[in-house]
């Protein structure tokens, strides 16, 4: 399980003094165990990998956000955090897959226009299974159904 992954690496991290690396991973632990608690029972495989994602999610706006204020400072903390939360989301598919797995959504779904965004999305993040980026896949699919 990932929990008892990121548990060892923060506890090596410690040992090796890497404040950056143990710092960020205890906030994973810390977001996992609440996860686990709030469930009642251990997460899947699955709603580990939500996490993660979700914790990397924040980095990024955060990064984006502390750029348009001009805090590279902060840019750089965001940076070397999300560099490790990454280190255990699978890796995520290239534009010329998405763009495949688009394609073969709108066929699937008979999608002709904007309208049908809502009706294709959930497939085409289904066939991702969480290797996906959601924006890049639904600007693609904005593109193709123009």
């Amino acid at each position: 399980m990932l929990l008892e992954k990121v548990q060892a690496d923060m506890y090596q991290a410690m040992k090796t003094k890497d404040a950056v690396k143990s710092k960020t991973l205890r906030v994973v632990l810390a977001t996992l165990k609440d996860k686990k608690i709030a469930k009642r029972e251990d997460l899947s495989e699955a709603e580990e990998l939500k996490v993660l994602q979700t914790l990397a999610k924040q980095r990024k706006e955060s990064i984006a956000m502390f750029r348009t204020g001009g805090r590279e400072d902060l840019v750089e903390q965001e940076l070397s955090e999300l560099q490790i939360i990454e280190q255990y989301l699978p890796k995520m598919m290239t534009d010329a897959e998405i763009k495949d797995i688009v394609k073969s959504s709108i066929d699937e779904t008979g999608a002709q226009s904007l309208a049908d965004v809502g009706k294709v999305m959930p497939i085409i993040m289904k066939k991702g299974a969480g290797k996906i980026d959601g924006k890049k896949a639904q600007l693609l699919l904005r593109e193709l159904l123009q």
